[in-house]
């Protein structure tokens, strides 16, 4: 379960990350990191050497300050992110951990263009993995999921238009029928902390 001195990093897909470690040494060559989500345990960096073995490793690499470097997030990234050193094979004070959230939005539609007149629904969801549900997680942090309009206003429900809805804490909808004034029209998802933004993902809507 997420500690009190743990990290937290917000990113939206597509993405590079930097996910800090807590290096009081020389060099990486003792670093391991080991990615936690659910009850899987898998490690990505074994004193210093990167598996080959492993789905994503192509995206990953090792800064000089043994941070872990994630290029082009996905969603399927989100979770927990330990790094842990060592020093003749003894471990050097505590893991270093970093929780990521990923925000992801998807579209109703598979077009990329969408003819006037139709609606098209846009889901943004953040991913979290801090050992209970995202739900009761961002809830209990007082994180909000908010859609925003092109001129920055934050859209609501009451709002005329289209349609805002939150099935969950961790996933707002917005659904629209495109005009033909629509053309090229942008829509942002962010995720804030007390009112400061974490992450957004900004969503162009393209009318044929």
């Amino acid at each position: 379960i997420s500690g009190v001195g743990d990290a937290h990093v917000f990113i939206s897909s597509g993405e590079n990350v930097r996910l800090p470690c807590n290096n009081d040494l020389p060099d990486c060559k003792s670093t391991t990191w080991i990615y936690y989500r659910h009850s899987a345990a898998v490690e990505l960096i074994a004193l210093g050497i990167k598996k080959k073995d492993i789905e994503r490793h192509e995206r990953l690499s090792l800064g000089s300050d043994c941070s872990l470097n994630i290029k082009n997030i996905i969603k399927e990234d989100y979770g927990l992110y330990s790094c842990r050193q060592y020093v003749n094979d003894k471990q050097q004070g505590a893991d270093a951990r970093v929780y990521l959230h990923v925000l992801h939005v998807s579209s109703s539609s598979s077009q990329t263009e969408i003819s006037a007149g139709s609606s098209v629904t846009l889901s943004c969801q953040l991913y979290s993995y801090t050992g209970v549900s995202c739900d009761d997680w961002i809830r209990s942090k007082g994180i909000q999921l908010f859609w925003v309009n092109q001129a920055g206003v934050k859209l609501t429900i009451s709002d005329s238009g289209y349609q805002i809805s939150a099935p969950g804490h961790c996933i707002i909808t917005l659904t629209t029928t495109l005009l033909n004034e629509d053309d090229n029209r942008e829509w942002r998802c962010e995720v804030t902390h007390r009112n400061q933004v974490k992450t957004s993902v900004t969503y162009t809507l393209f009318s044929s």
